[in-house]
């Protein structure tokens, strides 16, 4: 099996003309334009007993937060890389792991990845008050206190077949701690369902700064991403972050 490219990843190779072109424009007026194009508040849809979807929740300055320290923590050690399956077939996606390294192929947790020995980097405390703040307004799950965060990237032809996520341990599993979803970027096609018929799933659209939780009932719910939306990221969020076109996907659990 071929093992993965550890070539570091630019989550954001336009960023030093997008830093250039913001001197051209007023702050002022770049804090206006992320204020008029972000929800006023978000608003908290139960699509089924153990599924919450918060949209709007992830304020315009925060994105840009945790894009910028997704660049960072992705070109380091740890950082992205396009993981590949048993059989060899790559993901459609880059990768990186926080807090603890998940092995796609192992389908387990460790503190290193195997193909290069490198450390899961530290998860940014700015990152894990933005999940718990969402846990805490979802307010039908118990609290968790994350110590993995999954940090997926997209390109428009990105996806991601349906599965489950159960590779936490029994006890987390087993108590229903649900795990929080974060969509920064293009917005994704999510499907989900009680099987791994696509045919039969639900479509939602995650949207930038929709965060979505899963847990209790819906803990092992089948979900997947079918497609990517091209150029339906904020233009502001393109503007002061210089990100690439596609979907960044932050997913927290406590093991």
């Amino acid at each position: 099996m071929s093992q993965p490219s550890t070539q570091p990843f630019d989550l954001c190779p336009n960023y030093q003309e997008s830093t250039k072109a913001k001197t051209t424009i007023p702050r002022e007026q770049k804090k206006r334009k992320a204020e008029e194009s972000s929800t006023e508040a978000a608003s908290v849809q139960h699509l089924r007993p153990g599924m919450v979807l918060l949209k709007g929740f992830v304020k315009p300055e925060d994105q840009i937060g945790m894009v910028s320290m997704c660049r960072q923590l992705g070109k380091g050690l740890g950082g992205f890389y396009r993981p590949s399956l048993k059989n060899g077939a790559k993901l459609n996606l880059w990768m990186m792991s926080l807090g603890k390294n998940w092995d796609p192929t192992a389908r387990s947790y460790g503190p290193t990845r195997p193909f290069d020995g490198a450390q899961a980097p530290t998860i940014p405390d700015a990152f894990k008050m933005i999940a718990q703040t969402a846990n805490s307004t979802a307010s039908e799950f118990p609290q968790i206190n994350p110590d993995i965060c999954i940090v997926n990237y997209y390109t428009n032809s990105g996806k991601l077949g349906l599965h489950q996520d159960k590779d936490e341990s029994e006890s987390s599993l087993t108590k229903g701690l649900p795990f929080i979803s974060i969509s920064i970027g293009d917005t994704a096609e999510f499907m989900f369902g009680d099987t791994r018929d696509k045919d039969q799933a639900t479509k939602i659209n995650l949207e930038s700064g929709d965060i979505l939780i899963l847990g209790g009932e819906s803990r092992l719910l089948f979900h997947g991403v079918s497609h990517v939306k091209t150029n339906t990221a904020p233009s502001w969020l393109k503007e002061e972050t210089g990100i690439r076109p596609g979907r960044i996907n932050l997913t927290f659990r406590q093991y």
